[in-house]
């Protein structure tokens, strides 16, 4: 890797169009490259366009031209769906599983080694926030359409099959033990939205950080192989990364903006008597798009900046109501019992070979693996953005951490209190719900439940918004050659993308079609991780140790 040493401050010869140089001892990469230089500018129509020819041409033909297909072939392409992902989950589930291992052992690695002290942004870098709003941003991050969708349905479908001893049970279940069946179901919850997920965005996030703040480069994927490809990186090869790249973080969003979909219109339905049909859950997504395009022409301080503090407060109000007036005493100690249980159960659970419990490691691990690194690139980008002036251990420490905090008492509250009112109240209906709506059933048992159901619906709504409109600005930040502040426009059209892919992705197979795409992206950008992984520790060797 081609190298050259800086000592400047801050603002001086910045490396890259909306990145500070950076401050105290830090190892530039020494490349001609500039930021954009490969891009179409233009003015067609009275629109400004800014954007990569290449990246963003193949990327849009070829998810238009899915669109097409999937809404002219609804009838016929669901059982290929179904047949594609049965075929990815049940021949790569060993993949996933081992990768995400790998990208855990790698941060575990990081922390203790002497990499760890080297700081995001130059030796001499002091953070950008503090740590209370990084935090708050971490959480923020941490919190998502996935938690509300799941956050019922998880604990208790995996106590269900535990206790039934059924195929589908995590480790062979535990069959008429209601408490290990419990135990086991909150283990095997907590190891879907714990340590791993939150490893697999540490690899992107740290990756994205260290190769923009510390070696100048661009704020995009392809960057992060520049000790493996050099120059390379900027034709074809890079080209191909940032496609994929696209097309990871595109169907991972959509997988999440789909599952928005169903379980608002499953609220609608169950509050206000709305038909629960495909016209609603479009209607829904046009609607919502319509409102995340009003979030993106505001602007990320006057939009999604205002819509995320309104999504953390209703969380966070959402999450202490149902602690107050729910089985209080029982979430808080299960809160520490279960991450005891999981603990235990870790090894096992991240077990990728000779599995007796096919039907959930491939079924549930798998796919989860999957759409996590698809959305990797997207929150990858988000926390490498706001972590600047971070040490590598303190930033993998947090990342991994505070979110998985957050997740677990996320899903101590709402699957533990669903839990309770099946096993100590006999309360059925809660686990004979359909998914999208055993939120709604499982707060029908509690106080004011007509309220904290509509808050529920308002906040998936308010999470899709603020989901399409981050995720348009990563998506628009790759393909418009890594750029930070293309025009508007662009991420207009990436948001309107976002929503016609969720609904043909809905009418051709639904939740299966959702999650057959995750897993489908998901696997190429495993392996482009894998790489990745690599890169991170040659371009840490590379840099000076903080003080």
């Amino acid at each position: 890797m081609d190298n050259k040493s800086q000592d400047q401050s801050p603002d001086e010869n910045a490396p890259s169009e909306g990145i500070p140089a950076p401050e105290g001892p830090a190892n530039l990469i020494d490349t001609d490259y500039v930021i954009g230089q490969d891009n179409i500018t233009t003015k067609t129509m009275g629109v400004n366009l800014d954007l990569h020819g290449k990246v963003f041409t193949i990327s849009s033909i070829v998810v238009l031209l899915f669109v097409i297909l999937t809404l002219a072939l609804q009838d016929t392409i669901a059982p290929i769906y179904d047949t594609l992902f049965s075929f990815l989950t049940g021949n790569l589930a060993w993949f996933f599983i081992l990768a995400a291992n790998i990208f855990v052992i790698l941060c575990i690695g990081l922390v203790f080694s002497p990499l760890g002290k080297i700081r995001l942004g130059g030796a001499d870098a002091k953070p950008d926030f503090t740590y209370m709003g990084w935090f708050s941003m971490l959480f923020a991050a941490g919190m998502g359409i996935g938690l509300m969708f799941y956050g019922v349905n998880e604990p208790l479908t995996h106590f269900g099959t535990s206790f039934d001893g059924g195929s589908w049970a995590p480790l062979a279940g535990a069959e008429g033990d209601q408490a290990g069946a419990a135990a086991l179901g909150m283990a095997a919850t907590i190891f879907h939205w714990g340590l791993h997920p939150w490893a697999i965005y540490s690899v992107v996030a740290l990756s994205l950080a260290l190769f923009a703040f510390n070696k100048g480069l661009p704020l995009s994927m392809r960057s992060v192989f520049y000790p493996i490809l050099g120059e390379r990186v900027w034709g074809w090869p890079g080209h191909v990364i940032d496609i994929l790249a696209v097309f990871a973080t595109l169907f991972g969003l959509t997988t999440s903006l789909g599952l928005g979909a169903t379980q608002a219109a499953a609220g609608l339905s169950y509050l206000f008597g709305a038909p629960e049909s495909d016209v609603t859950m479009i209607l829904l997504i046009i609607g919502i798009t319509i409102i995340a395009i009003g979030s993106i022409l505001a602007g990320v301080d006057k939009g999604v900046q205002l819509l995320s503090k309104i999504n953390i407060a209703m969380a966070a109000a959402l999450l202490f109501f149902v602690i107050a007036v729910g089985p209080t005493l029982l979430i808080a100690t299960g809160f520490f019992e279960n991450l005891i249980n999981y603990a235990i159960h870790l090894p096992a659970l991240s077990n990728p070979f000779g599995r007796e419990d096919a039907n959930f490691s491939q079924g549930w691990t798998a796919f989860y693996w999957a759409w996590w690194i698809s959305w990797s690139p997207y929150v990858g980008m988000f926390i490498a953005r706001v972590s600047r002036g971070r040490t590598v251990r303190e930033f993998i420490i947090s990342v991994m951490l505070v979110p998985s905090t957050v997740s677990v008492l996320w899903m101590t509250t709402f699957g533990g209190t669903a839990i309770d009112q099946y096993v100590s109240q006999g309360i059925e209906a809660v686990r004979e719900a359909g998914i999208d709506l055993q939120l709604f059933i499982m707060l029908e048992q509690l106080p004011l439940s007509q309220i904290t159901s509509f808050v529920a619906i308002v906040l998936v709504i308010v999470f899709f918004v603020t989901s399409s409109d981050s995720g348009s600005l990563v998506i628009d930040s790759i393909t418009a050659g890594g750029k930070v502040d293309a025009p508007k426009p662009q991420r207009v059209f990436w948001a309107i993308i976002e929503g016609a892919l969720a609904i043909a992705l809905l009418l051709g197979g639904g939740l299966t079609a959702l999650q057959t795409m995750a897993v489908s992206t998901g696997f190429p950008f495993t392996i482009i991780l894998l790489v990745a992984s690599y890169a991170i520790i040659k371009g840490l060797m590379t840099e000076p140790k903080a003080v």
